[in-house]
């Protein structure tokens, strides 16, 4: 046994010094376009990993993550702001005191955004929970617009519709995969603990759960609040790698996008969130190619904007029919699993 933990944590090591150099070899040769969409790669892991604690580990609807985003976003950008450039950018409305004299570094700032989120979380989770199912579904939903509207409206603040321009790009390679790869780890650790089981009894059953003594409530708000940590987090990296917000970028056409995430890669399964993060953002960009024009000999065929909108769906209703669980349904990763694999397929020898 100990000598199986000790292979799986070798390849463990191993894999993180590939990322690491990959990541390497990336900052260095990579153009800046796939330096961003590994970056956004990157954010959409920590994203949809932590939404589907609560959606696929749990199996609670909820359609607020943009919320957590958000303020997340707003929390992280106005701390790493200096006081001059919150001067210049708050032209409607002067911004309160003492959100004006502080100015802190990346790291804080982020730490401080996840820890925002969570707080509202909380505030939030007293009234949530008390609904199941779709009605969930829907006061999520309708935070969610509560807080948009409220960045539009709170110009002392946020500034209203004009946003807040002229963040610094602090986000790169190092701090959105290091906080990615940190995310799954945790979640998958939580996920294989004993608290993970009963978020999954919760999910399988939530009357039997209570009955097996089971503190539901207990268990949905540690999985709610988790999952805002890390959504702040993720929209703090977001907002200092877009360098500029408004309101209108946190709609719930981002949740929606990371509900396709984690149901196209697998409900409850860290690893199909994981890999439904990377299809979606590489597939985005590689269907490009779709609303190009092109000339194939003495044809030539005109660019078809939105093609690639078509072409996505297509694939998703195709995923959705075939894998009706998503891609790897409630299958996680494993080193012991791959071995198997392996010595399945190398067949060494037999010695007399």
């Amino acid at each position: 046994m100990n000598k199986e933990k000790l292979t799986n944590n070798a390849a463990t090591i191993l894999s993180l010094i590939a990322i690491f150099g990959f990541l390497v070899w990336a900052n260095s040769y990579a153009s800046p376009y796939v330096i961003q969409i590994l970056n956004i790669t990157a954010i959409y892991i920590i994203l949809s990993t932590s939404y589907n604690l609560v959606n696929g580990v749990t199996g609670q609807f909820s359609l607020g993550p943009n919320a957590f985003m958000a303020i997340g976003a707003y929390t992280s950008a106005l701390l790493t702001l200096t006081p001059l450039e919150k001067e210049i950018t708050y032209i409607i409305e002067p911004i309160v005191s003492p959100l004006g004299e502080i100015s802190l570094p990346f790291l804080p700032s982020l730490l401080i955004a996840g820890v925002t989120a969570s707080i509202v979380a909380f505030l939030i989770a007293f009234p949530v929970f008390r609904v199941r199912g779709d009605y969930l579904a829907i006061v999520t939903l309708g935070f969610g617009e509560i807080v948009r509207v409220f960045a539009t409206n709170a110009v002392s603040i946020t500034n209203g519709s004009l946003g807040l321009k002229g963040i610094k790009q602090y986000t790169n390679l190092w701090w959105s995969w290091g906080w990615a790869v940190v995310t799954v780890f945790c979640l998958i650790g939580l996920v294989e603990s004993s608290y993970g089981r009963a978020m999954k009894a919760i999910r399988e059953d939530e009357t039997a759960a209570q009955a097996m003594g089971i503190n539901t409530f207990r268990y949905k708000m540690l999985a709610f609040i988790i999952s805002a940590f890390f959504q702040g987090i993720g929209g703090g990296l977001l907002a200092h790698l877009l360098t500029t917000i408004d309101p209108k970028l946190f709609s719930f056409f981002l949740t929606f996008n990371l509900l396709i995430m984690v149901v196209a890669g697998g409900l409850g399964s860290m690893t199909g969130s994981v890999i439904g993060a990377v299809i979606f953002a590489w597939g985005f960009e590689i269907l490009r190619w779709f609303e190009e024009p092109h000339k194939i000999g003495d044809i030539s065929i005109p660019a078809i904007p939105g093609m690639r909108m078509v072409i996505f769906s297509l694939l998703l209703i195709l995923i959705m029919l075939f894998f009706r669980r998503g891609i790897t349904g409630r299958w996680e990763f494993s080193w012991d699993s791959l071995f198997n694999v392996l010595g399945r397929k190398i067949k060494l020898p037999k010695t007399s």
